[in-house]
């Protein structure tokens, strides 16, 4: 019986293969090899399994099929050329000779076996000639390099040639197999920066994506000495060394998924202890006097890229937990350096800030409560354990800890500045004599400004300190930070008029030392950089920001700033927020005047708006920042580091973008100044408000400009998912409205956008819209409809059974406004010239249709009329039955009247449809022509 069924088996899958159903071929006859003990029957199956193996593409599986085949008869033919295919394709040309061979021995006639084998004859050749090629060429490259009497032009050509060669697959894998580590290593012991260099480069090329390799590099020049490398005062090998550890990493976590066609991977242990072991060494370089400040930087760079989750959704942060236990008093240290004191570490300006993001992102990238807890609990421990009052330096370390804390995870900052003897702390050391204790208090009074309840306790207890230092010191450093600290002091009652912290006519005082200091190009410009900060907090003031925006000089320096800034988290936060305040882009709270009556009844504070924070006014400080180049400015900002750019920072950028678009005359100039690229990584990545206000940015300029022109070459592409974003219906209307222009634009280029927006699943959003009550969202989402309609994909829409899309087009072109009626009559001549069957649908879907066809034909407007015409010609020309139901209605008296009419400049197209839709008539012999 089970012979039997086998024997069945087998037939059933020799028609499935026939039918070309490979994979239920393979199934039929695995369950036949299951069944039969027959070894001539198991002998065919395995070869027939074989052949659906080379059909799917399962070379590996083909061969293993073959093989047994070939165990059960070593003279099948068959078994031995699938075998010889199925080895060929996975790369192991001498064995698929040897099997075409045999072939060839035994049918020396078939014509099939001798062309493979003459084939694959050159292939191995060739493969050889490259292979002893590749290899002699390694062995020279290291020849030349670790020769010291080597030409120095040979000596980095070789050097050159090396780095490429690690870079391709297969002449990473030569020099691994040719001891290349080994004589790698030997490059690294030369201690010549440009050999080194080579050699860390060449590394890295090798370990990129492949597991096993990164590995064996990894154990053989252990991570101690990679991280010494690193650590050195050479920013070019920094930056390598840097890569290279990258590399390593994205190849063990399995973050660098290349495939590599021809190659099993390899098998390799656990990586995570390896992981690890690099975490670790990188947090022992935060805390060693002998790691460059370059070295610092890229050691912070590392575990900010590679510590925190990229995904909150997945559910392991226990990097981060590890580097919180094991890490965190150390990255604190760092945050605490204060650079004039002896004790300091190497550090570069960009140092304090990195380990102040890293603070942040591991803040963020805890899961509950009692891991933030633990977190505050380190902080507060380390913070409370520096106080002295005999070692003034460590109360200094202690308050500039503080300082950084603030400048990352807020809410952490200001629970720390609850701590006993923190403020005071700050205020004494405002007191004090050496001009670093007033440094550094002045910094962190600044940072600690940043609620209004904070602010008012400063405002008690230390404003007239600093006026005091400001009054007193002449230090240009304090000088500058004093002022920020009364800059963002002043601007404590943000943009509300009626809540000024300062005199009158104070703040614009302020406003004007930070110009003049910004425009100073003697000031270095971390000093500098305090002065735009002191302008993003008083430009609240209307009266500051009026004044800023007519000052081209300070407006330009501070751009040129910004260019020159892009490494720095700091400048980029400030110009964001200064521009941001000058373009009036920050969120106001609605005015309910039923609140307001209450309020002012119950003698409660009324917010108010200052006289320039008027439409008019800002209307006119946008022109000004146009015409000064800010989209340049805009643009060069959003290419910095995600690192440096926090998802903060693109938000106001997006917010600046967006009230720089508002005026439909300004947006050719966003444009030409390279705007419309810019928003677009904007759009796609940042805080959720951020997306949205650059996608709405985005709309307003693809609703008006060219998209060839605004989005060059494939970005075009990348605008179609943030449009569809906002159709969205929890946007508001103006939203909707704008990405339904955008899309229409788009939708009018080419079908590969169309196809676009449909593989975006925007199709039921436009559908929805269509339905809406609002006429000008109707109009729009109608529009984009016809031109989507173009697309195959939307047309067999309208085609499937069991919906309503037809008969909403057809009750759309009999709709009172004329521009949703062009729209609908434009989408529905598309379609029923695309489909006959279409045409007979459309009489089907409403019992409407015939006088809503002759309303469109007999309409006023020229183009509503003319795509009338054009949908009664595609009725007439799809169905002679359809035809005679046309030719005995009114609509024969129609096409007669507009037939008859003389053309001229404006009805010609009207009057030659009708006169083709007459002619129709004629063919089909319904109406006679008159002589």
């Amino acid at each position: 019986m089970a012979e039997a069924e086998a024997a069945q088996l087998k037939e059933e899958g020799n028609r499935h293969f026939q039918l070309q159903d490979y994979k239920a071929a393979t199934k039929s006859y695995s369950q036949a090899l299951k069944l039969t003990k027959d070894k001539d029957l198991q002998a065919i199956l395995y070869r027939n399994r074989a052949a659906c193996g080379l059909k799917t593409e399962s070379y590996a599986q083909a061969a293993s099929d073959a093989s047994r085949a070939i165990d059960i008869n070593s003279s099948d033919i068959k078994a031995l050329y699938r075998r010889c295919q199925a080895l060929e394709h996975l790369g192991k040309l001498d064995q698929a000779f040897k099997d075409v061979q045999r072939c060839a021995t035994l049918e020396p006639r078939n014509q099939n076996f001798q062309e493979t084998l003459r084939r694959l004859n050159t292939s191995i050749q060739e493969k050889l000639r490259v292979q002893f090629s590749t290899d002699s060429r390694v062995q020279k490259m290291f020849e030349i390099l670790l020769d010291e009497n080597s030409e120095a032009d040979k000596r980095e050509k070789a050097a050159n040639n090396l780095i490429v060669l690690g870079r391709e697959e297969a002449g990473a894998e030569k020099i691994f197999q040719n001891n290349g580590v080994f004589l790698l290593l030997q490059l690294l012991d030369t201690k010549r920066p440009e050999l080194v260099l080579a050699a860390v480069r060449t590394l890295s090329g090798m370990c990129s994506g492949h597991r096993a390799r990164a590995t064996v590099i990894l154990h053989a020049v252990r991570i101690d000495r990679i991280c010494s490398l690193l650590a050195v005062e050479n920013e070019e090998m920094s930056l390598a060394v840097c890569n290279l550890l990258q590399v390593i990493i994205d190849s063990l976590s399995g973050e660098d998924k290349r495939e590599h066609r021809g190659k099993e991977e390899a098998l390799v242990l656990d990586t995570k202890k390896d992981l690890k072991q690099i975490t670790s060494h990188l947090l022992d370089m935060l805390v060693s006097k002998k790691v460059s400040g370059q070295g610092r930087d890229q050691a912070l760079n590392l575990l900010n890229k590679n510590v925190p989750r990229k995904d909150l959704a997945i559910h392991d942060n226990s990097r981060t937990i590890y580097v919180v236990d094991n890490g965190l008093r150390k990255i604190l240290k760092v945050v605490g350096q204060v650079p004039d004191l002896s004790s300091c570490l190497p550090l570069t300006d960009n140092t304090c800030m990195l380990a102040s993001i890293l603070i942040n992102k591991l803040y963020d990238d805890l899961r509950c409560d009692p891991e933030r807890d633990h977190f505050r609990k380190i902080c507060e421990e380390y913070i409370t354990g520096k106080f002295d009052p005999q070692d003034m330096d460590k109360n200094l370390n202690a308050i500039q800890t503080v300082s950084g804390i603030l400048q990352g995870p807020f809410d952490l900052g200001n629970q720390l500045l609850g701590l006993k003897g923190v403020m005071e702390m700050m205020v004494a050391l405002c007191g004090s004599e050496r001009e670093v204790d007033q440094l550094v208090a002045v910094e962190a009074l600044i940072h600690a400004s940043t609620k209004l309840s904070r602010a008012t306790f400063i405002i008690t207890n230390g404003v007239s300190m600093l006026k005091q230092i400001y009054k007193t010191t002449k230090n240009e450093k304090i000088k500058i930070r004093t002022l920020v600290g009364l800059c963002k002091l002043g601007s404590a009652g943000g943009t509300d008029y009626g809540l000024r912290q300062f005199a009158e006519g104070s703040t614009e005082k302020l406003a004007k030392q930070c110009r003049k200091w910004l425009c100073n190009a003697a000031i270095d410009t971390r000093t500098r950089r305090w002065a735009v900060e002191g302008l993003a907090y008083l430009t609240l003031d209307a009266d500051v920001k009026d004044d800023f925006v007519q000052d081209i000089p300070a407006l330009q320096a501070m751009f040129e700033l910004a260019k020159a800034s892009t490494s720095d988290k700091t400048i980029l936060y400030s110009v964001a927020t200064t521009l941001v305040n000058c373009t009036n882009s920050y969120d106001v709270k609605e005015v309910i005047p039923e609140l307001v009556q209450l309020a002012k009844f119950s003698k409660q504070h009324v917010p108010e708006e200052h006289p320039k924070d008027k439409k008019d006014f800002i209307d006119m400080r946008v022109k000004r920042l146009l015409k000064a180049g800010v989209i340049s400015v805009l643009a060069c900002m959003v290419k910095a580091d995600s690192a440096i750019l926090t998802d903060q920072t693109k938000e106001l950028l997006a917010r600046v973008f967006l009230a720089l678009c508002d005026n439909p005359k300004d947006r050719g100039t966003i444009v030409a100044q390279g705007g419309g690229k810019a928003l677009i990584p904007l759009a796609l990545e940042g805080t959720d408000v951020g997306k949205v206000k650059a996608a709405h940015a985005l709309a307003k300029i693809a609703a008006v400009s060219n998209p060839d022109i605004a989005f060059p070459g494939e970005r075009v592409y990348e605008v179609v998912r943030p449009l569809v974003s906002l159709l969205d219906t929890q946007r508001d209307g103006i939203q909707n409205y704008e990405a339904l222009l955008g899309l229409t634009n788009l939708s009018g280029r080419s079908d590969k956008l169309r196809q676009k927006i449909f593989k975006e699943r925007a199709l039921p959003d436009i559908e929805n819209y269509m339905f809406e009550n609002h006429d000008q969202l109707r109009q729009a989402a109608t529009e984009c409809m016809c031109n989507m309609v173009v697309n195959k994909e939307v047309q067999e829409r309208f085609l499937a059974d069991g919906n309503d899309r037809l008969k909403l087009v057809v009750l759309l072109c009999g709709e009172d406004d004329d521009k949703v009626q062009n729209a609908a009559a434009g989408a529905l001549a598309m379609l029923t010239a695309a489909h006959k069957k279409l045409c007979l649908k459309m009489t089907q879907v409403t019992s409407q249709w015939l006088e809503i066809l002759q309303r469109l034909c007999l309409h006023d407007r020229l183009s509503v009329q003319h795509r009338g015409l054009v949908i009664a010609y595609n009725l007439l020309a799809a169905d002679a039955e359809l035809a005679k139901k046309l030719v005995e209605s009114e609509m024969l008296e129609i096409l007669t009247v507009v037939g008859k009419q003389e053309p001229n400049e404006k009805n010609t197209e009207v009057v030659q449809t009708a006169r083709e839709c007459l002619i129709k008539c004629i063919d089909y012999g319904y109406i006679k022509p008159v002589s």
